[in-house]
């Protein structure tokens, strides 16, 4: 079972790190500071566990967790030194609600208890773009892109590797993905996982934030109350 601890103090990271050494059948995924890290970073790579922080600089940890949704996978652990979001985390769907300073047997069985659960869930499959690359017919993961741009003829994908040019419309991208890609613009699309906020201008423009890139594609008026609207239901 992988994890991926996601707290911002070093030293809890570290304690949790050495907890999980002492757990059987578990593998460190990774180990960082905030949730907007830990969001970019689920594709590549693919924890069955998030141990999650609540209080943490920007996104915080139950935020992270309403992004997730509906995903039987990363289940998600809350690790924090506070009692009273318990309910909440709960209502998110959380597995277990540890306090700090956690506690070995009691992490052993919060691990159980999403072991329990992921047995009971088969792996989401994956989804690929096909399209080209010097030539040469290529995939890349949904999971891995980061934005879709028209521009005359193609779709040009932006994606943690390079670029990938597809001969698909935005729109029919789009029918085919409709509950993994949103629509920026009538020239972009993002998959909805990196949508992680959105900017405001002083000349009126709204820019999108996405995790795990720079790029913040600009958004039309006619498609903001939709992005406003994902983001308050997480």
């Amino acid at each position: 079972m992988r994890v991926l601890i996601v707290d911002d103090e070093p030293l809890a990271r570290a304690r949790l790190a050495a907890l999980l050494g002492e757990c059987a059948e578990v593998e460190i995924a990774g180990s960082v500071g905030d949730a907007e890290t830990a969001l970019g970073l689920l594709g590549d790579l693919s924890p069955d566990v998030l141990l999650l922080d609540i209080n943490m600089p920007g996104m915080s940890g139950t935020t992270l967790a309403q992004r997730l949704g509906a995903r039987k996978r990363p289940q998600v652990v809350f690790c924090t030194a506070y009692e009273n979001h318990a309910l909440h985390a709960f209502e998110l769907g959380a597995v277990d609600y540890l306090l700090k300073p956690v506690r070995l047997e009691r992490l052993q069985e919060a691990l159980q208890r999403a072991r329990q659960r992921l047995a009971q869930t088969p792996r989401e499959t994956v989804s690929y773009l096909h399209g080209r690359l010097g030539g040469e017919q290529v995939r890349v993961a949904l999971s891995d892109v980061v934005c879709l741009l028209a521009e005359e003829k193609y779709v040009v994908v932006q994606h943690r590797g390079g670029q990938l040019l597809l001969e698909e419309s935005l729109r029919q991208l789009e029918e085919a993905h409709p509950q993994e890609l949103i629509r920026l613009h009538r020239n972009c699309l993002v998959p909805s996982q990196r949508l992680i906020g959105l900017k405001s201008l002083s000349d009126g423009r709204v820019l999108a934030r996405l995790s795990g890139t720079e790029l913040t594609p600009e958004v039309s008026r006619r498609n903001l109350p939709n992005l406003r609207r994902l983001l308050r239901m997480g």
